[in-house]
């Protein structure tokens, strides 16, 4: 028996201090490997971060006028409520295209889940602008939608393009793979075997779905919800050519402070009210979801 221990092998006060000395020193070399990714944190992120806001509190002068110009101001308002109103509308849709699409993926064969995955990625793979503007060839007063509505029904022009309607079906086409794909991946671990089971059980198909199947994919839900609606808040490029002024988002509004206006402190006011907005929108789903993870096929 050791002086570190006592009677009966229980150790000694004395015990954890003495182990700690015998496994000397933390090794803090592996730590050494951080400063790079710290650094181009630091360079590109933080540093670029912390001058706007120092810009949003000094531009034209010291204060916080321009906050209070963002606040009170009628349009700032109704700009602020229309960027937060279709990047919803465009999240509700994305889930209610893109949940049947993901359940889909998962009781197909694995050939044909091939295929639809790469119906999903194929639009990633082109660019964003091009998208736009196949959308505005799309939608125009003379573009084929409208001269099939008319020709078939006796229906049009009807207005689809410089609307919140065109604007919301653009944005849709572009963040509907950041919904199915968290959606897959969390429906891929779901088991297959507890609707039968459920049914067996004497619940009905709707009833066990609701109460098995879908709390179950919750996880994939947060993380695609979350991402889409972060994502739709900071679009520029589709509210600019598929909508009007009367679309416009906070995107457009700080591009015309800044490249416009040249009133620096009250555009990037808007990036630093749009980042904090974010941040919160973050914080309160996370309480609300507790559990659930931005990254669903990741174990915590």
């Amino acid at each position: 028996m050791t002086q570190s221990t006592v009677a009966g092998g229980v150790p000694a006060p004395g015990a954890d201090a003495d182990e700690a000395v015998k496994r000397g020193p933390r090794n803090w070399r592996p730590l050494l490997l951080l400063i790079p990714a710290f650094v181009i944190v630091t360079l590109f992120f933080l540093a670029p971060l912390v001058d706007v806001f120092i810009r949003s509190v000094t531009d034209p002068e010291p204060g916080f006028q321009n906050y209070v110009w963002l606040f009170t101001t009628e349009a700032n308002i109704a700009v602020v409520t229309r960027t937060f109103g279709t990047a919803f509308l465009v999240t509700v849709v994305c889930l209610i295209l893109a949940y049947p699409y993901a359940y889909l993926m998962t009781v197909v064969s694995d050939r044909t889940r091939n295929l639809l995955q790469l119906f999903v990625m194929l639009p990633l793979w082109t660019s964003i602008l091009v998208r736009t503007v196949a959308w505005m060839v799309l939608l125009q007063d003379t573009g084929p939608i409208n001269g099939l509505l008319e020709a078939w029904f006796g229906i049009g022009p009807l207005p689809l393009i410089r609307t919140t309607f065109g604007v919301a079906l653009g944005m849709t086409q572009v963040l509907l793979p950041f919904m199915v794909l968290p959606l897959y991946s969390a429906m891929a671990k779901i088991d297959k075997r507890l609707l039968p089971a459920a049914s067996n059980l004497g619940a009905r198909p709707i009833t066990a779905f609701l109460t098995v199947y879908l709390p179950l994919s919750r996880p994939g839900i947060f993380a695609g919800s979350v991402t889409v609606f972060i994502l739709g808040l900071g679009f520029y490029i589709i509210p600019a050519l598929l909508g009007s002024s009367r679309e416009s988002m906070i995107s457009a509004l700080i591009q015309q402070q800044i490249s416009v206006f040249l009133m620096w402190g009250q555009g990037t006011a808007l990036g630093i009210f749009l980042l904090v907005a974010t941040i919160l929108i973050l914080v309160v789903v996370t309480r609300l979801n507790k559990g659930a993870s931005l990254f669903p096929g990741v174990e915590k």
